[in-house]
């Protein structure tokens, strides 16, 4: 469900924006496995959510459900990490595009995907998860 990786530093020469930061922060997070990390950027109400087409899933809502959604993501997948190739910042949005990496029996495997983060009030209030690209 969850695509996420080690931060790398942006390609262009805008400026980061505090947002920006704050998604790498949580992206880092991730890969550290400290969920209370991830939880302490969010908004109490966090959704994430997973577009198909014209079809929208919310996949967690709120932040319990985001500690539990996390636990179990990190027990089923120890070797899951996440990378951003690049972040731009929009208004309270932050687009990004998003490599998973993981071991399967088969061995090394990876995914791109689009990824939205939505802000209010500093803090991460969505995420919008778009279909992967597999390498």
């Amino acid at each position: 469900m969850l695509l996420l990786s080690l931060a790398q530093a942006p390609t262009s020469s805008a400026p980061v924006t505090d947002q920006e930061t704050a998604v790498r922060r949580f992206v880092d997070a991730f890969n550290a496995r400290d969920i209370d990390a991830m939880l302490a950027a969010a908004d109490d109400g966090i959704e994430w959510a997973s577009v198909d087409g014209p079809k929208v899933t919310i996949e967690t809502s709120g932040k319990g459900a985001l500690r539990d959604s996390m636990q179990k993501y990190f027990a089923q997948c120890p070797s899951c990490k996440s990378s951003l190739e690049w972040t731009k910042a929009s208004g309270s949005r932050v687009a990004a595009r998003e490599r998973a990496g993981w071991t399967s029996a088969s061995g090394p495997r990876a995914q791109t995907s689009l990824s939205v983060y939505e802000f209010r009030a500093g803090k991460i209030a969505r995420v919008y998860y778009f279909p992967v690209e597999r390498d």
